[in-house]
């Protein structure tokens, strides 16, 4: 009995650091100015792979709380504090379109293209890795531009398929979003930092867009 107790005080323990993890790191995103707001995450209990009431969630644990999610996201650290207070298990939803663009590509590609751009020596940015499988590569926001041809926005639940230039690429703009560390999936896996945020300006996405269509293309 008491080695089952011990065992219940440890697991109690690793999830409210895993918890004060997540608060930490949405409050870190809020002071270097980057909106963020609370999403859904994993079931506690139950057969559901997501937190949300929705049956047959198409994106589990990996979309807002909110639909008002882009009126709601904020920089404010205080509010941001306040909403992982009352949501300790929230993952962190980052818009894009705002401080910067995401490029969302196979785990493999992303690889590739880091080789590269080692090889290369171009700017890089912040990479994270969702659970191994993606690849999110953060780039200056190209906002609203004029030419709307030159770009196209999307969601989690795009298909890839439908991007027959740049297979198995979004690029999430305005009106889209992405996880951010340290995000917990159904699967037990995290979204890490494969290149944590740095000081320096994010690259032109227009100078990378090239090096990772071409890496989606040799890893496919």
């Amino acid at each position: 009995m008491l080695a089952v107790s011990g065992g219940k005080r440890e697991r109690a323990a690793r999830e409210r650091a895993a918890r004060e993890r997540m608060a930490s790191a949405a409050r870190a995103y809020a002071e270097q100015g980057w909106p963020c707001t609370p999403g859904a995450h994993p079931a506690a209990v139950g057969d559901r792979a997501c937190s949300c009431d929705r049956l047959g969630c198409p994106d589990p644990a990996a979309h807002p709380v909110s639909g008002a999610w882009a009126l709601h996201a904020s920089a404010e650290a205080d509010k941001v504090a306040l909403w992982w207070a009352k949501r300790p298990d929230a993952n962190i939803i980052l818009p894009t379109g705002r401080v910067f663009d995401v490029f969302d590509i196979p785990a493999a590609a992303g690889e590739f293209a880091l080789e590269r751009i080692g090889r290369e020596g171009l700017p890089a940015g912040p990479v994270a890795s969702v659970g191994g499988e993606r690849y999110l590569f953060f780039v200056a926001t190209r906002g609203a531009p004029v030419d709307e041809d030159e770009w196209w926005s999307c969601h989690l639940d795009t298909s890839p398929e439908t991007v027959t230039e740049t297979p198995g690429m979004r690029w999430h703009c305005r009106d889209s979003y992405v996880l951010a560390p340290p995000s917990v999936l159904p699967s037990g896996r995290t979204v890490t930092w494969v290149r944590p945020p740095d000081d320096l300006p994010l690259p032109d996405p227009l100078r990378l867009l090239e090096v990772l269509s071409d890496s989606c293309e040799a890893a496919g």
